[in-house]
C-alpha cells in the first residue's frame, strides 16, 4: 500500500510540474549602453552590434527520487536573439553539467539523467551560454541559474540519541518529569509537513506518557514501587506529516530505572534470638549478632541498634557493624549465674536516614528479643568486702595478738570450703600470720610505727578441693602509735649574746621534735637540767605552746674570761608514759657594736658541763678526717709531679751530636790549618806556660799503646787517659789557630760479623785478643795510621 501511495504522489508532482512549465513566458530586454561586470572585450563589442538581447527562463525545479525510465525534463533556456533558424548553440556548465544535467544544443531543453536526493544536495548552480553556431562567438553573456531539488516525504523520523535510559524515584506523583526524547527528520522543514514530527507511546503507556509535541516523558501512575519492579521498558514512536495518514515513522526504546527512596522500615526476621554465655566471660566479650533486613537499598538501609530495657542496658551493650549492618551484642558487666540465669534483652533497629515524606507509612523501626542464657562455671572464692580490708593494731601489741579477720566465700552452689594464705612477696619479713581455715591474721613480729606506719599485704583464698580457683584481696594494716620515743630538741641549737647584754633579755627560742604521733597531740614541758640548777647566768621560760625561751639572768659578760656557755635543757612530753630527754644549747659571747650587731666571737671554750654533746664530737671527727684527706692528697700530687719531672729529665739525657758540613781544601789547602800539625798527629808539644810539676810527661798515643802491648803486665792507668784529654783541651783552648768551635768524635761498635770486631782504640786497651791485624798494612796509605794502632810490631810504619 505504501508503494502505491508513493506512485500516486509522484504522478501528482509531475502534473504540478507540467502546469508550472505552461506558465513560463518570454521575457524581453531593451538594449542598454552599459556593459555587465565581468564581460570580456569581445562581449562588449558584440553588445554594440545587437539591438536586442536577453535570456528567457524562470527558476527551474526538479522532483527528487524520480523513478521514470526516460530523462526527466527540467526546463528550457532561451535567448530573445534566437529566431528559430538554428544558428544558436546552447551550452551549460557547473554542478552536474554533462553528467546529471544535459542540454539540447539546438532547442536549449535541459533534462535530468539521474535520480536526485534532496537530503544529499538540495540545489545545483549552473551557467548558460549562447554561441553562434558558425563563428562560436558568444551571443549572450554567460548567465548563472539554479536548479532546485523539490522535496518529497521520503525520510522517516530517527532517534539519533537512542536507545534512552532515564530514572525516576519510586512513589513519585503523577506527571513527574522523567526525561525527554527527540527525533530528527531529514526532509525539508520549510516545505509542507514532511518534517513535522509527533510522539506517542507504543508500549508502556499504562505507567508513562509522552508529550505529543515535545517528547517529554512523564509518570502516569503514583504507585511505582522499586521493590516490586525496579525498571520499565518503553517504546516511543515519532511520526512525520504531523501524524497524518501517509506519514513516515520511527521508534526507539526507553529504559526507565526506578530509584530507591526510604519507604520501608527495618524488619527483624525473627522475634526472638537465643544465645548462651559463660558467667566467667570477660567484659567486652561478644554474645552474638543479629540483623534487621531492609527492602530498600544504599544508604536507605543504614540503621542503628539500641537496647530498650533498662536491665539489659546495665549488663549488655550493642554496637553496629558498619560493613554488614549487624547488631553486635557484648557484655558490659560481668554475668553471675547464681544471681540470674537468663536475661531477655530488647534490641531495637532504627533507620538512620528517615524521609519525612513517608512518615505516614508508619514507624521506621522494629524490635526483637535477645535471650541470653548464663552457663555456670567453677568460680574462685569472693572476698567480703571485695574492694579490700583495713585493719588496725597497737604498736606495742604482743606476738600472736589478733590483728583482724578476712572472709571469703565460694560463690558457686556447692559452697566449697576456702583456705587462706598470705602472699610472701608482700610480707617478706613475715610480720603477720593467717589462720588457713578461719582467716584470722595474727602478729608474728615486733612492730615499730616509726619505722613503718602502714603494712600492705595480699591475702589469697583458694578452694579446698580445687587449688586452681584462687582469688586475691589487699589488706592494709595501720599501726597505732604509743608513746615510746622521748622528745628531742629540733636541732643542736646555738645562740649568741653581746657582752653588754641586759638582764632578762630574750636571746633564743627553742622547740622540740617527737617521732610519736599521739591522737590527742603533743604537750611538752621545758626545764633546766639538774646539773645546771646552780646556773646564775641564764633562765628558761616555758611559753606553754610547746616552745621555750632563754633569757639572760645577769649583765656584763666578758668573752675574754669566758666566751662559750653550754646550757643543758630537759624536755618532758605528756605521755603516757611521760618520756624526757636532755639537749644542750651552746651560747657564744661576742663583741657587738653600739647598735647590738655582732662583730666577732672567739673560740675559747668553757663549759658549765664537762661533757660534750654527741653532735659536737661527730663534727670534730669529721673536721679531722677532712684535714687528713687533704694532707694525703697534697703529698700524692707532689710525688706525682716529682715523678713526671724525673721522667722528663731522663728523657732529656741524650747525646748532642753536632754535625759540621765545613769541608777543607784537601792536602793542597795550607791556609786554613797548620799542615805540619795534621801530618804529625802524635807529637803533642807542652802547653805554653805550664809548669814541669803539672804531671808526668805525656806520651804519644801510639807509643803508649805499644808499651801496653809489649807485655809489661801493669793495669791500665785511666788517670793518664784523663790527663791526656785534659791536656788536649788546654792545648786547644790556648791555640789561636784552631777553628772557633769544639769538635767531638765518637766510635761505634760495628757488630760481631766484622773480622776486626770493634775499631775503638779504647776497647782494644781492655781486650786480651790475640788477633793479628797486620793485614791492615796491606790496605793502602789510607789505613796506615790505623795499622799503626793495631800492628805495633812494624816499627817502619811508626815513623811515617
Amino acid at each position: 500500500m505504501a508503494t502505491c501511495w508513493r506512485l500516486g504522489a509522484c504522478s501528482l508532482l509531475v502534473a504540478l510540474w507540467l502546469l508550472h512549465c505552461c506558465s513560463c513566458g518570454w521575457s524581453e530586454t531593451t538594449r542598454t549602453n552599459g556593459v555587465a561586470k565581468g564581460e570580456t572585450k569581445e562581449q562588449e563589442l558584440m553588445s554594440h552590434e545587437r539591438v536586442k538581447r536577453g535570456w528567457v527562463w524562470n527558476q527551474f525545479f526538479v522532483v527528487e527520487e524520480y523513478t521514470g525510465t526516460e530523462p526527466l525534463y527540467v526546463g528550457k533556456i532561451h535567448t530573445d536573439s534566437d529566431e528559430g533558424e538554428g544558428n544558436i548553440k546552447y551550452t551549460i556548465s557547473g554542478e552536474g553539467a554533462g553528467t546529471i544535467f544535459i542540454i539540447d544544443e539546438l532547442t536549449g531543453d535541459i533534462h535530468a539523467t539521474e535520480r536526485l536526493d534532496r537530503e544529499e544536495q538540495s540545489y545545483y548552480t549552473l551557467r548558460a551560454q549562447a554561441r553562434d553556431r558558425l563563428t562560436n562567438h558568444l551571443l549572450e553573456s554567460e548567465s548563472e541559474f539554479v536548479i532546485k531539488v523539490q522535496d518529497i516525504n521520503d525520510s522517516e523520523p530517527k532517534f539519533l540519541e537512542g536507545p534512552y535510559i532515564g530514572s525516576v524515584g519510586e512513589l513519585s506523583q503523577i506527571g513527574t518529569s522523567v526525561m525527554k526524547v527527540t527525533a530528527s527528520d531529514a526532509d525539508d522543514p520549510t516545505y509542507g509537513s514532511s518534517a513535522r514530527v509527533v510522539y506517542s507511546v507504543l508500549d508502556g503507556e499504562r505507567f508513562f506518557t509522552v508529550d505529543r509535541q515535545t517528547g517529554l516523558i512523564r509518570t502516569a501512575v503514583a504507585d511505582l514501587d522499586r521493590e516490586k519492579q525496579d525498571r520499565y521498558e518503553l517504546v516511543v514512536k515519532a511520526t512525520d506529516m504531523a501524524g497524518q495518514m501517509g506519514g513516515l515513522s520511527g521508534s526507539t526504546t526507553v529504559t526507565i530505572v526506578i530509584t530507591d527512596v526510604n519507604d520501608n522500615p527495618p524488619r527483624f526476621p525473627q522475634k526472638m534470638y537465643q544465645f548462651s554465655m559463660s558467667e566467667g566471660a570477660a567484659v567486652g566479650t561478644p554474645v552474638g549478632r543479629v540483623i534487621a533486613t531492609d527492602a530498600d537499598m544504599g544508604e536507605n538501609t543504614d540503621m542503628s541498634y539500641l537496647i530498650k530495657d533498662e536491665e539489659g542496658g546495665e549488663l549488655f551493650k550493642v554496637t553496629t557493624d558498619s560493613d554488614t549492618q549487624e547488631a553486635i551484642i557484648t557484655i558490659k558487666k560481668a554475668l553471675d549465674f547464681e544471681s540470674k540465669r537468663t536475661h531477655n534483652v530488647v534490641v531495637e533497629a532504627v533507620n538512620k536516614h528517615v524521609d519525612p515524606r513517608f512518615s505516614e507509612l508508619g514507624s521506621f523501626r522494629d524490635q526483637t528479643i535477645v535471650r541470653v542464657s548464663v552457663n555456670d562455671i567453677d568460680e574462685p572464692p569472693v572476698f567480703h568486702p571485695a574492694e579490700g580490708t583495713i585493719l588496725e593494731v597497737q604498736e606495742d601489741a604482743r606476738l600472736g595478738a589478733l590483728v583482724g579477720t578476712v572472709t571469703a566465700k565460694d560463690p558457686d552452689t556447692e559452697n566449697a570450703p576456702v583456705r587462706y594464705s598470705i602472699d610472701q612477696s608482700t610480707d617478706q619479713e613475715q610480720i603477720f600470720h593467717i589462720d588457713p581455715v578461719s582467716g584470722a591474721i595474727t602478729l608474728g613480729n615486733i612492730l615499730d610505727r616509726e619505722t613503718a606506719g602502714w603494712h600492705n599485704i595480699t591475702v589469697m583464698a583458694v578452694e579446698a578441693d580445687n587449688v586452681s580457683q584462687i582469688s586475691h584481696s589487699s589488706v592494709s594494716i595501720r599501726i597505732l602509735d604509743v608513746n615510746d620515743n622521748p622528745p628531742e630538741l629540733a636541732t643542736p641549737y646555738e645562740a649568741s649574746i653581746c657582752e653588754d647584754a641586759k638582764p632578762g633579755q630574750l636571746i633564743h627560742s627553742i622547740s622540740v621534735v617527737d617521732r610519736d604521733e599521739p591522737q590527742l597531740g603533743h604537750r611538752y614541758y621545758f626545764t633546766l637540767a639538774p646539773e645546771a640548777t646552780n646556773n646564775r647566768h641564764f633562765t628558761l621560760w616555758d611559753v606553754k605552746d610547746n616552745t621555750a625561751g632563754i633569757r639572760t639572768q645577769r649583765s656584763g659578760f666578758n668573752r675574754h674570761e669566758q666566751n662559750v656557755y653550754l646550757l643543758p635543757i630537759l624536755v618532758v612530753d605528756s605521755g603516757p608514759p611521760a618520756l624526757s630527754s636532755t639537749g644542750t644549747l651552746t651560747i657564744h659571747v661576742c663583741g657587738c657594736d653600739p647598735e647590738g650587731t655582732i662583730q666577732s666571737c672567739n673560740a675559747t671554750a668553757y663549759a658549765i658541763s664537762a661533757s660534750l654533746s654527741p653532735g659536737a664530737l661527730i663534727a670534730l671527727l669529721v673536721c679531722m678526717l677532712i684535714l687528713i684527706v687533704l694532707v694525703l692528697l697534697i703529698l700524692t700530687l707532689k710525688r706525682h709531679r716529682k715523678g713526671q719531672s724525673m721522667s722528663e729529665d731522663e728523657e732529656d739525657m741524650r747525646d748532642n751530636v753536632i754535625k759540621y758540613n765545613d769541608e777543607g781544601g784537601g792536602e793542597q789547602d795550607t791556609q786554613a790549618y797548620d799542615m805540619s800539625t795534621l801530618r804529625n798527629l802524635f807529637d803533642f808539644p807542652e802547653t805554653k806556660g805550664s809548669s814541669s810539676e803539672s804531671g808526668p810527661e805525656l806520651r804519644t798515643l801510639p807509643q803508649w799503646i805499644q808499651g801496653r802491648m809489649s807485655g809489661d803486665g801493669e793495669a791500665a792507668d785511666f788517670s793518664l787517659f784523663k790527663g791526656y784529654i785534659r791536656k788536649k783541651v788546654e792545648q786547644t783552648d790556648g791555640d789561636l789557630s784552631v777553628p772557633p768551635y769544639d769538635s767531638f768524635q765518637t766510635y761505634a761498635f760495628e757488630g760481631n760479623s766484622s773480622p776486626a770486631l770493634s775499631l775503638s782504640s779504647i776497647h782494644t786497651l781492655s781486650t786480651t785478643s790475640d788477633q793479628d791485624f797486620s793485614y791492615l798494612s796491606d790496605w793502602g796509605p789510607r789505613f796506615r795510621q790505623l795499622a799503626g794502632y793495631y800492628a805495633p810490631g812494624h816499627p817502619e810504619e811508626d815513623g811515617s
